[in-house]
């Protein structure tokens, strides 16, 4: 049996619920979340708006299957390898997931059905974070601190008039030259002796204060970690 086919003649691809969701997810992506309702997603997907509701019940389950997604892309840490580097490696995917899906930032933990992948995704990082010794308070302590820093710093960095190494001086400059040098004294010094020298990027200090906090936290476990952990 032949596919069916639009006025234009060519083949129309099913519409399946991962279709949808990737679909959301991309109208999301290219204008945020605020973009994306029944007639723009049905819009993207060339489709009329009620053959949305075969797949998906209402925009909250289009926001609880897309930020599902989003999980799905950030790496899972290890049971088996050294905590740190683990916890270093799943942090740092979840930022430049995030710099791709800036809009779910403040989704990520709002939803009341979380998806298979974001229940896996935190299990997971539990599960590690118990191996590597941390008491169960602890390791509520810990990913506490670990999320709020990596969605803080995606949030902030989503938010720079500036993007990459190259654009911090072209927005820095212009704004230094509308006020009095002596006014802001540490505001210059910051800016000529640090943002505006060749290398800057402000990505750079994300990885400072990852390591910052890991060496913190390392202190933190206890010697009979391994009873903890059992």
């Amino acid at each position: 049996m032949s596919r069916p086919v639009n006025d234009s003649g060519k083949k129309r691809v099913p519409l399946t619920r991962e279709r949808v969701l990737l679909g959301a997810m991309a109208v999301a992506d290219a204008g945020g979340v605020a973009s994306l309702t029944i007639r723009s997603l049905a819009a993207h997907l060339s489709v009329k708006p009620m053959a949305l509701y075969y797949h998906v019940a209402n925009k909250d389950e289009i926001l609880d299957g897309i930020v599902d997604l989003v999980f799905t892309e950030i790496e899972l840490p290890s049971l088996e390898g050294d905590w740190r580097s683990e916890m270093a490696r799943r942090a740092n995917s979840a930022r430049q997931v995030l710099r791709r899906h800036s809009w779910a930032i403040g989704l990520m933990e709002s939803r009341k059905n979380p998806g298979p992948a974001t229940l896996r995704h935190h299990d997971t990082v539990l599960g590690a974070l118990r191996a590597a010794g941390f008491s169960v308070e602890m390791t509520a302590h810990v990913y506490a601190l670990l999320d709020s820093y990596i969605y803080g710093f995606a949030l902030q960095e989503a938010s720079l008039p500036f993007e990459g190494a190259e654009s911090a001086g072209e927005v820095a400059e212009p704004m230094m030259r509308q006020f009095p040098v002596d006014a802001y004294p540490h505001l210059v010094e910051m800016a000529t002796e640090y943002i505006l020298q060749p290398g800057y990027d402000f990505a750079n200090e994300f990885e400072y204060g990852l390591n910052v906090i890991l060496d913190a936290l390392t202190r933190s476990i206890p010697e009979n970690s391994s009873e903890l952990a059992s």
